[in-house]
């Protein structure tokens, strides 16, 4: 009887996460490419003497890099997905204690945007014959939790190495489902300092080349042929086209779609720039930072056709943006519980499928555009363009230069294959509603988590995925100051990123909102404490910008109008470091509205008159605008 041998290699666990790491590859329509390229970390005396040594010995094929925040490198990682598509993200690991729980703002964002990541936060000894340990949390009733059970809820698959042989189950999990379009998400292996460095002998084929193919999933005849029965009586479609489409690649489909069955298409935040926006069907942003072109088209459609978008309350219009009273909704999603929502016919499959099979399936039957319906839709955009022209991209009398019109003078020297990153405040709904993102310029818009600090790290990701062309962070102050150290990492790396940073003194547009609910300011203001009330509300905090991105290396222009902005743009373009623009722009000055309406309740009892003509008007609205769908 003869016993099979199956060759293995003695290596620690931390050792053998990085050569596995080196050998997976994702694979689309024939396509191949590392799934994991590179690594960012920050080494304490968690990881520093495991990962960090087999990183340092085996790492050749797995680059190491440097960030100056836990949470930024997620965000990074986040940012490297999103322009890849999904097709390649990397890795992050950190120490135990603060350095893992700083990485659960990132898990969350990645989630939440259903971007793959792969967390590795060192954990405490798993022997526990040490004691209690340094940074231990020593729970009262449950003694196997850490602080990294924190990042159960916020990711798509969380693990806990107690053994170095359980990594030969734990890491092909971990790929399965980081390459799943309906699971990608923030995994998080959590690593105990003490089993890094234990070794094991792993088998020689568990390091061999693996590739992950990633597989359409193909429409369900039925559901085509029900989805065309609604749409040959549709006489005011219209099409939300959301991040799906982006991460389909299903951009052609979108517009052979749009223009067979005469249909406009608007965006959300993850699918901006699906769409030419000087293309005639293209209505820009939908939902309540969309364009007022679009919020109208929404309120009157008929049969509204939802691709790949989960439909949260800014598309929505927390449920009321839609007012025909026999609306209907079709749903192409790879994941069934976004396909069902809103009492959608589900399309379960992936969106460039879908849409070729409505588009041969429309062969058959006679559906021809509705003209008229074609003619109110360019009526509604050339309104939209004259409002833009006379009262959006100027500077009014008596008013400093706003933050509308810097956009448009940014997208007016931006080049074909540059890209504009916004994630948090005003300015993704201005890149959302303003950006025109024709003629091949990007913008990448963070809105799942809305995370402020998201920005300049995720523009480091972007830079990686895309060396050439321009990466703009378009970032407000109060974002800036969350997380500006990643201008570091941008020098170390030689990862150029241009930072556009909008100063206007605090986070205003939530003060905008804090006045339409309560009618009061309060708190959102870079001002200083007055000493009579004692609140925030004296003079305003002088910060100079330009200054403190300077002192992390980058070259820095301030500016005050559109002539100085264009001359910084174009020497920001000829710069080989990273750059940082800071715009003083109008404190109070906002973009149009959308006319959806966002659920944002104030408060139902007051001493305060303004707050109580607010409830009261809340009140009225929900009533009248908010419905739901089944």
């Amino acid at each position: 009887m003869s016993v099979h041998h199956q060759e293995s290699i003695r290596l620690t666990m931390a050792q053998a996460i990085v050569k596995f790491l080196q050998v997976q590859y994702s694979e689309r329509d024939g396509s191949r490419r590392r799934f994991i390229p590179g690594i960012f970390g920050i080494f304490g005396h968690g990881n520093v003497a495991g990962l960090g040594q087999a990183l340092q010995e085996y790492g050749t094929d797995l680059p190491y890099f440097q960030p100056h925040n836990e949470q930024s490198m997620v965000h990074t990682a986040s940012g490297f997905a999103k322009a890849n598509r999904r097709l390649a993200t990397l890795a992050c690991t950190s120490s135990i204690g603060p350095g893992a729980t700083n990485m659960i703002t990132g898990a969350a964002t990645a989630t939440l945007n259903r971007l793959p990541v792969l967390l590795f936060p060192a954990d405490y000894y798993a022997t526990r014959r040490q004691g209690y340990v340094l940074q231990q949390l020593e729970h009262p009733i449950s003694a196997d939790v850490s602080v990294n059970d924190c990042f159960r809820p916020v990711s798509r698959l969380f693990d806990r190495i107690t053994r170095p042989e359980q990594l030969l189950h734990a890491l092909p999990e971990a790929m399965r489902v980081l390459i799943d379009p309906v699971d990608a998400g923030a995994v998080t292996i959590a690593i105990p300092q003490d089993i890094q460095a234990q070794a094991y002998d792993y088998p020689v084929h568990f390091f061999e080349h693996r590739v992950w193919r990633i597989d359409r999933q193909q429409p369900a005849p039925q559901r085509i042929t029900e989805a065309l029965g609604l749409l040959k009586t549709a006489q005011r479609p219209f099409i939300i086209a959301g991040g799906g489409v982006m991460y389909s690649e299903a951009e052609a489909e979108l517009l052979a779609f749009a223009e067979k069955f005469g249909i406009p298409v608007g965006e959300t935040m993850a699918g901006k720039g699906a769409m030419d926006n000087a293309h005639p069907l293209s209505v820009g942003g939908c939902g309540v930072t969309g364009t007022a072109a679009a919020g109208r088209l929404m309120a009157q459609a008929d049969v509204v056709i939802n691709i790949g978008s989960r439909l949260s309350d800014f598309t929505t219009g927390s449920r009321s943006a839609f007012q025909h009273p026999a609306v209907k909704f079709i749903s192409i999603n790879v994941d069934g519980r976004d396909a069902y929502k809103m009492g959608a016919l589900p399309i379960v499959a992936d969106a460039r499928e879908s849409l070729r099979a409505l588009l041969n399936g429309a062969e058959s039957i006679e559906i021809k555009p509705n003209t008229s319906y074609l003619e109110e839709v360019a009526i509604e955009k050339n309104k939209w363009r004259q409002l833009l022209e006379t009262d959006v991209f100027v500077t009014h009398p008596g008013e400093m230069f706003n933050q509308q019109h810097a956009l448009h003078i940014l997208n007016q020297e931006a080049h074909p294959g540059d890209t504009v990153i916004g994630a948090a405040g005003g300015l993704p709904g201005d890149l959302h509603q303003l950006w025109d993102s024709s003629d091949k310029k990007t913008c990448h818009l963070e809105f799942g988590n809305s995370c402020m600090g998201y920005e300049i790290p995720a523009g480091l990701g972007v830079r990686m995925a895309q060396p050439e062309g321009e990466v703009y962070v378009f970032v407000g102050d109060g974002a800036y100051l969350m997380q500006p150290t990643e201008l570091v990492t941008s020098l170390q790396e030689g990862l150029k990123i241009t930072l556009l940073i909008s100063q206007n003194d605090g986070f205003q547009i939530i003060r905008r909102l804090q006045m339409n609910r309560t009618g009061i300011s309060f708190g959102n203001e870079f001002r200083a404490r007055d000493s009579e009330t004692n609140r925030l509300e004296g003079e305003y905090v002088e910060i100079d910008f330009a200054k403190n991105a300077e002192s992390m290396g980058a070259k820095a222009w301030s500016v005050r109008n559109a002539e100085e902005l264009r001359q910084a743009l174009q020497a920001a373009r000829a710069e080989p470091r990273s750059c940082a623009i800071v715009i003083t722009t109008e404190r109070h000055r906002y973009g149009p509205g959308s006319e959806v309406w966002w659920d944002v309740a104030p408060a139902e009892v007051t001493g305060n008159a303004e707050t109580q003509q607010a409830r009261a008007e809340y009140e009225s609205d929900r009533v009248k605008l908010q419905r739901f769908y089944y």
